[in-house]
């Protein structure tokens, strides 16, 4: 629940400005999702939003200050926890997690600022990961399995 809920807010906050967590419930609540404020300030701060100087919306703490880069440890994080199988065809990779959880784990890649990964694509369950070249996505294909086997 808690990844389909956080991978709700990221939607929300990236297609339309939400200044309060008050709306940010009201909007989850019209998808059918209930949290408590206490629980929407909690993701807010995992997800590493702010609130926009010119009109107060969230967004990504790393837009608000230009650099898109997510640290390693948070893209760790994020492996751990929402990766399930990882399966590699020439330059692609495709992701799989459980239902609801790929929003969160293909925005953390696409924020972690790694040269190799050209873009990302996700649905519910599946992420379409474009690399460079075949090698690099051998290497990071190696790189988040050790990372979710442990």
């Amino acid at each position: 629940m808690k990844a389909r809920r956080q991978s709700a807010i990221i939607e929300l906050v990236s297609g339309q400005p939400v200044q309060s967590q008050n709306i940010l419930r009201r909007l989850l609540a019209g998808r059918g999702i209930r949290a408590t404020q206490a629980t929407i300030s909690r993701d807010v701060k995992e997800l590493g939003l702010v609130k926009r100087a010119a009109d107060g919306a969230y967004q990504s703490v790393h837009e608000a200050a230009g650099t898109p880069a997510i640290p390693d440890e948070r893209v760790r994080r994020a492996v751990t926890e929402y990766l399930r199988r990882v399966e590699q065809v020439q330059q692609l990779l495709v992701l799989k997690t459980d239902p609801g959880q790929a929003q969160p784990l293909a925005f953390a890649l696409d924020h972690a600022a790694w040269p190799e990964i050209v873009g990302t694509v996700a649905g519910d369950d599946t992420i379409l990961v474009v690399m460079r070249t075949e090698r690099s996505a051998k290497t990071l294909s190696r790189r988040v399995e050790r990372w979710a086997a442990r």
